[in-house]
């Protein structure tokens, strides 16, 4: 059997090392990491999402604000509050929730967020950072971010390795793939227009599955050994929270493999939470 990789426990432990360091900056700098969280409309499953960050962000210390905007803003109004923040010393991260409104393009609202407080990782400044695996300091995805915070806990070496990251979305698996190349693994990424997605998982050593299909991989679709990371978040005819991959089949192949829940999810909201502080950091570091 598989040895479960627990996002519980790393995402816990990962969350007392920012408090730690929250606490540093009050200290010796007199400094609290800001972060905002813009969120536009009445989604309740983001208000869910947005409300867990907030708790997290004041449990940790970090001066955390939710600002709720109606789903009649105007573009151009969004805009105006994102400079808002932009220019607020006090404010260190600045994230804008997903979805928004029809009539608001998600580009031009990620582009106006300053680089340097897009604790997302999502500004093309950023994303060409990444893939250009550039030596300066820069935000990345949180989610792929706290997937290699995983793999490096369980010392699971990726340099060279095949590793295969099943979807392309900007937010888990274009970030995802860069990440896994820059660390030296030989990367192929696939979606819903590739042909035989088996031919590529069967000779994979790590797989990271972001499709949002419920239980698509079962043991079949991996080799013996391989690392399987599910990045799914899906409702089954239960109702329960279950990933992309069969769980207890896979696990049977798999030499380490993340639960769902307990496994990715966690570790999402405890990386913005340490890129908050590492923004803060560097932003001192650079005298602004």
């Amino acid at each position: 059997m598989a040895k479960i990789i627990d996002g519980k426990k790393i995402a816990k432990e990962l969350n007392e090392k920012t408090s730690d360091e929250v606490k540093k900056l009050l200290v010796k700098d007199n400094i609290v990491p800001g972060l905002v969280v813009i969120i536009v409309g009445d989604d309740e499953a983001s208000y869910r999402y947005v409300r867990n960050k907030h708790r997290t962000a004041q449990k940790l210390g970090i001066n955390s604000i939710v600002d709720s905007q109606p789903a009649t803003i105007s573009e151009n109004e969004l805009i105006d509050l994102i400079n808002k923040y932009n220019n607020d010393d006090q404010i260190n991260g600045i994230l804008v929730q997903d979805p928004l409104p029809s009539g608001i393009d998600e580009k031009k609202i990620t582009k106006a967020i300053d680089p340097k407080k897009d604790v997302d990782g999502f500004h093309p400044l950023n994303v060409g950072k990444l893939f250009l695996d550039d030596s300066t300091n820069y935000p990345v995805a949180c989610t792929p971010k706290g997937i290699i915070t995983m793999l490096d806990y369980y010392n699971i070496d990726i340099k060279g390795k095949n590793a295969v990251v099943i979807g392309r979305s900007a937010i888990v698996g274009k970030p995802m793939g860069a990440l896994l190349l820059n660390r030296g693994a030989s990367t192929t990424i696939i979606h819903r227009y590739t042909k035989d997605i088996y031919e590529y998982t069967r000779n994979a050593d790590i797989v990271v599955s972001a499709t949002g299909q419920v239980h698509l991989l079962g043991q079949d679709a991996f080799k013996k050994g391989a690392v399987i990371i599910d990045v799914g978040q899906n409702r089954d005819e239960n109702g329960h929270l279950v990933g992309d991959v069969d769980f207890e089949d896979a696990s049977n192949q798999a030499s380490y493999i993340t639960p769902v829940p307990g496994g990715v999810g966690p570790m999402t909201i405890a990386t913005l939470m340490q890129q908050t502080v590492e923004l803060t950091k560097w932003s001192k570091e650079n005298g602004e």
